[in-house]
């Protein structure tokens, strides 16, 4: 525990929330220092709520990437919106992240209004400090503040690092005392399969995220050890309709061919060993509306149209 006595250790939980988009995987893997929330050109990408550990100091700092928050239309949007939320009325610290480029847009302002119904210290977070003018930023900032009570306000950039490690450093002097929950070496406590189907998803929209809408879902079927130590891994990809079945194998199964290569070489790296990856297509109608899909996804299924 880098010499850190049992009194000395702090521990806790980080919500990160923000409108879509805002930044929140990719500062998580910087805080991280690995892949551990996967980013996306489209929004919405985050589903469940997965989280990433760091260390610094005696601190060990467990965040929580709660999916965007927006305005729900659909079942699956109600969920999400529901998850992040709850995560952060569970955590110790309440950290806000608003991307200074766009400011205060009304997605934010939606959240700016509930965060004083949350009792927990909240910090504010500018992220894409290196595209906006500081005169902007300060003013911002401001601006922020006089809406809610943040007990401190960092700028960052989650893209190129700048800032973050200091705020790695005053969040873990926020955790309150007590032992470490992980082992130093785990740095995510979402299970390899789920952190594998959300790879191949993130391919999926990498290559394809003009034509597909995000309701498509990818789940890992089998992940079997083999003798020489690498893995064999299955996933489905679920569609809607047979249109987008057909945009997703591409002509001659070129589509799928260049997702699987691209998905196998990250989860490799997450697995830590060689892996043989397998992708199967298929097309499962309204699998928005099945409970069991969300509880898949660690989603609470919400009950009404």
């Amino acid at each position: 525990m880098q010499g850190a006595t049992q009194e000395a250790t702090r521990c806790g939980f980080v919500a990160l929330i923000g409108s879509p988009n805002s930044g929140k995987s990719t500062l998580i893997n910087q805080l991280v220092g690995a892949k551990v929330s996967i980013v996306s050109r489209k929004v919405q990408t985050t589903r469940a709520l997965v989280r990433g550990i760091t260390i610094d100091g005696a601190a060990q700092l467990i965040f929580v990437d709660t999916p965007g928050i927006f305005k729900p239309k659909r079942r699956l949007d109600r969920a999400m919106v529901t998850s992040a939320w709850g995560g952060a009325g569970d955590a110790d610290v309440l950290a806000l992240l608003i991307d200074a480029r766009k400011g205060l847009d009304e997605e934010s302002a939606a959240i700016l209004e509930k965060l004083p119904e949350l009792r927990q210290p909240k910090v504010l977070i500018l992220n894409k400090i290196d595209l906006i003018a500081r005169q902007s930023l300060l003013a911002l900032a401001a601006d922020l503040n006089a809406r809610v009570k943040f007990d401190e306000t960092f700028m960052i950039s989650a893209l190129t690092g700048d800032g973050v490690a200091h705020l790695r450093e005053s969040l873990g002097k926020r955790m309150p005392p007590g032992p470490w929950l992980y082992p130093e070496d785990q740095i995510s406590d979402a299970p390899l399969r789920m952190l594998a189907a959300e790879i191949t998803r993130e391919k999926l929209f990498e290559r394809l995220h003009d034509e597909l809408p995000y309701a498509v879902t990818v789940e890992t079927d089998q992940w079997k050890v083999q003798k020489d130590g690498s893995a064999r891994i299955e996933q489905t990809i679920f569609v809607e309709r047979e249109s987008q079945r057909k945009i997703v194998l591409g002509k001659g199964g070129q589509t799928i061919k260049a997702i699987g290569s691209a998905a196998r070489h990250d989860i490799t790296e997450a697995a830590e060993t060689k892996v043989h990856l397998f992708l199967f297509v298929k097309v499962r109608e309204n699998w928005g509306d099945d409970p069991e899909r969300y509880r898949e996804m660690g989603l609470e299924f919400p009950r009404g149209g």
